[in-house]
């Protein structure tokens, strides 16, 4: 199999930090199973065992924590085995916020953007061991959310799968249309991950 991770990239991962909850990776594995199939999903899982990870579908324990380095990895790998762009991670983000077991948990007592906001760490903390999640400014008039992440440096397409899946968080409490962008991100020198969210 041709080799699609070089070695410098995959030392970069393994220095990632913390643990993520399995449901956190089944979810993408969801997604990828519905967008590519059984066999798009077993050369993801197949990669995986190439580099040295024996990451499979049927073997994950959702309320198990797994190394933050895996979750990072399959960002990596799906994006150079199937050419996901900034479009599709966010459609995929949009996907496991509505599949997640977590937030269908949360859904019964997130009635109101307030309580999202007031909930964000909260939640945040259910998936990963580390990291700070901080609403930073909330306008209930002007219908805007800016939200701060810090510690919780992943990978790239994981910033374009959270623009998707905050989206997705907020659409589900106001019932109304919502953009997120990220408007600061570490990746590109910022001393923080800062999303924008608007409905």
């Amino acid at each position: 199999m041709e080799q699609i991770i070089l070695k410098e990239e995959l030392e970069g991962l393994k220095k990632i930090e913390g643990k993520i909850k399995g449901v956190g990776l089944k979810d993408i594995l969801e997604f990828i199973l519905k967008e590519e199939g059984k066999e798009g999903l077993k050369k993801l899982e197949d990669t995986m065992v190439t580099l040295g990870y024996s990451l499979r579908h049927r073997d994950i324990k959702g309320m198990s924590f797994y190394p933050l380095t895996l979750f990072a990895m399959l960002f990596l790998i799906i994006k150079k085995l199937f050419n996901y762009d900034r479009k599709k991670f966010q459609e995929m983000g949009r996907f496991c916020s509505k599949s997640s077991m977590i937030i269908r948990l949360y859904m019964k007592y997130l009635v109101s953007v307030d309580k999202v906001v007031k909930e964000a760490q909260a939640m945040y903390r259910k998936y990963f061991t580390v990291g700070i999640v901080k609403i930073v400014e909330y306008n209930k008039e002007k219908k805007y959310i800016i939200g701060r992440g810090k510690e919780n440096n992943i990978h790239p397409a994981h910033c374009q799968y959270l623009e998707g899946y905050f989206a997705s968080l907020i659409e589900m409490v106001t019932k109304s249309s919502v953009t997120c962008k990220e408007t600061k991100c570490t990746f590109k020198g910022d001393p923080y991950h800062e999303f924008l969210m608007k409905w």
